[in-house]
């Protein structure tokens, strides 16, 4: 009798188990799904906002308050690529460019730096902005200069697509900056405020007055020792300076 009983109980119990173990799978399988959506979603945020960032704003529950950092700025332009683009199609510059933005990344992100801004054909890069790094203006130098490197392998590609050759100036500044994410509920993003960025912006404006790709302001020189090649250019007046900048050329 007790045997009989026990047949029913022991089918529920499998039914049961069974049931149990479809239900673990599912969940396997949604979690699985969800991490490789995540995961995706990480990667893709991380072309819009350097992955540092998202790291650290992630880990303090979606606080990322700005702070006074001192960083080092470089700022890179295109020369002459808003005639060249009158007459090339539009989706052939976009090609261009994006080309022209890879590899300026690329030797910024493997010289410690952090790209943040990609105004027109221009690129804006910090160093010591979201991690402290007491070797940030070598950095800054050494990536100008893997950037120097990489154009002219760029434009040699360019050459072999019937394109014209990029030419490009460089600006390097350091000084303080307020350094965060900032904007409102509807739209943020991280970012710096300061006098330094405006500065190596007109430094680099200097490369065109003074036939050169790169310069670097004096306060960045300071900091460089005697282990490249420099040379003094003339002191020049730039727009919202009173006083005249003095920046120093960098050849290989």
């Amino acid at each position: 009798m007790i045997g009989i009983l026990f047949i029913p109980v022991l089918l529920i119990l499998i039914y049961v188990i069974l049931k149990s173990k479809q239900r673990i799978q599912r969940m396997q399988h949604l979690l699985k799904h969800t991490t490789q959506k995540l995961e995706s979603l990480q990667v893709h945020f991380a072309r819009f906002v350097p992955e540092q960032v998202i790291e650290q704003f992630t880990g303090q529950h979606g606080q990322y308050p700005a702070e006074v950092r001192q960083v080092t700025v470089l700022f890179a332009d295109l020369k002459g690529f808003t005639s060249m683009c009158e007459k090339r199609h539009p989706e052939q510059v976009v090609s261009i460019l994006n080309g022209y933005f890879r590899v300026v990344s690329d030797a910024i992100s493997k010289n410690h730096g952090t790209v943040t801004e990609l105004i027109g054909d221009g690129v804006l890069a910090l160093f010591g902005a979201i991690h402290h790094n007491p070797w940030q203006v070598r950095d800054a130098v050494k990536a100008a200069l893997a950037v120097r490197k990489a154009l002219v392998d760029y434009n040699q590609e360019l050459e072999d697509r019937g394109l014209p050759a990029l030419h490009l100036g460089m600006g390097i500044h350091q000084g303080e900056v307020l350094a965060g994410i900032m904007g409102n509920a509807e739209l943020s993003k991280f970012g710096v405020v300061g006098d330094v960025i405006n500065v190596a912006s007109r430094i680099e404006s200097l490369t065109r007055i003074h036939n050169c790709d790169l310069l670097i302001s004096e306060s960045v020189q300071r900091q460089l020792g005697d282990d490249f090649n420099l040379s003094k250019m003339p002191e020049s007046l730039v727009k919202g300076k009173e006083k005249a900048l003095v920046t120093y050329a960098i050849s290989d």
